[in-house]
């Protein structure tokens, strides 16, 4: 039997001011056991020394410049349509792979050619005991039900390659050209469920996503605390967790899903509310609900051709629970009791209305 050679891979590496991370996640690449077939790092307009350290030190790295900041988005599309490769690695400048992860990922693939998409499970870069991200499922209220999240590697569950609903933007191995036809990421979205809304458009369509849990991809800006630090990014996390939730659950679910699932949207939502005003946030709540509104045209338009391409029934990719809350929002005794009596009346909600989801 003549000897196939694997399908050549691009890695696309999103950057904006990331000249701490670089070096390690680029290197990484490199390192590969089965190195990918051309580096694409695209620049989102950083204002740091990310363009002058990847001239300087990583000649081989074809650099794409972008006029402004588009978000990873925006970043990552680009990188899919400039790749001269079907099998694209997006990867977070954040990232640094364990030698054998894009030939594993490429494996798994190959193996199953109708799937769409590989990921590999993320560890804590300060703490690489300790899974971060793993995948997950479609909670109905638009929030990933994360799998083995904050768990010991040695507890977590699932070995070998797995299927999952959705698939979390760190390193994933994508089938451009699947990825694409379906539009790609949804740049309305900059940051935040921009990876459930591709990964949920994508299983709407039947198509499969894989996650290769021993593929292990080290995440730094995972670090315990990083994403809650100064007072910067958590009124961002509030004005686009407010606007982009209901932008994802108006496009992807199907109306009788929402008129529903109605009473646990409306009781998270109000617990939301309460968490962004006893954080100071509540203004930016406010306005990533104007922010909805505004772009709630968009939505309906892109809505269309997201039902058009479907293949599953929102019944067969939602789930009630468990809800998975980060660390930070759940510190202390009082945090996690509300917490866990929250997450048990939107699972009684949808087991009672669940099977009448469209």
């Amino acid at each position: 039997m003549k000897y196939a050679p694997p399908e050549p891979v691009s890695a696309v590496v999103c950057n904006f001011n990331g000249e701490t991370y670089l070096p390690g996640c680029i290197d990484s690449l490199f390192a590969q056991e089965e190195p990918p077939d051309e580096v694409i790092v695209v620049d989102n307009h950083s204002t740091d020394g990310s363009v002058a350290l990847l001239v300087e030190r990583f000649p081989k790295v074809k650099l794409l410049l972008l006029p402004s900041n588009a978000g990873p988005c925006g970043a990552r599309n680009a990188g899919m349509r400039a790749a001269r490769n079907r099998l694209v690695l997006a990867v977070d400048n954040d990232a640094v792979l364990r030698p054998d992860v894009l030939g594993r990922l490429r494996r798994a693939l190959a193996a199953r050619p109708e799937a769409v998409a590989a990921q590999p499970r993320s560890v804590f870069a300060s703490e690489p005991e300790r899974v971060h991200y793993d995948g997950g499922a479609f909670h109905y209220v638009g929030l990933y039900s994360l799998r083995n999240f904050c768990m010991p590697l040695c507890a977590a569950r699932g070995e070998g390659v797995v299927d999952v609903d959705g698939l979390i933007a760190i390193s994933p191995l994508l089938d451009r050209d699947k990825v694409l036809a379906l539009d790609g990421y949804d740049e309305d979205f900059f940051i935040l469920f921009e990876d459930y809304d591709l990964s949920l458009r994508l299983r709407i369509a039947g198509l499969p996503i894989l996650s290769v849990e021993d593929a292990i991809v080290l995440h730094r800006g995972g670090t315990p605390g990083i994403s809650f630090r100064g007072d910067v990014y958590p009124r961002i996390r509030a004005f686009y967790h407010s606007r982009n939730r209901w932008l994802l659950l108006v496009k992807n679910h199907r109306w009788r899903t929402l008129v529903v699932s109605l009473p646990g949207l409306l009781v998270y939502e109000a617990i939301w509310m309460l968490f962004t005003l006893r954080s100071g946030h509540l203004r930016a709540y406010l306005a990533g609900k104007h922010g909805f509104l505004k772009d709630l045209h968009r939505a309906l338009s892109k809505r269309r051709r997201v039902q058009a391409s479907r293949r599953l029934r929102d019944r067969d990719l939602l789930v009630g629970g468990p809800l998975t809350l980060s660390p930070q929002l759940v510190r202390n005794r009082r945090a996690r009791a509300a917490s866990g009596t929250l997450d048990a009346l939107l699972r009684a909600w949808w087991g009672i209305v669940g099977r009448l989801a469209g």
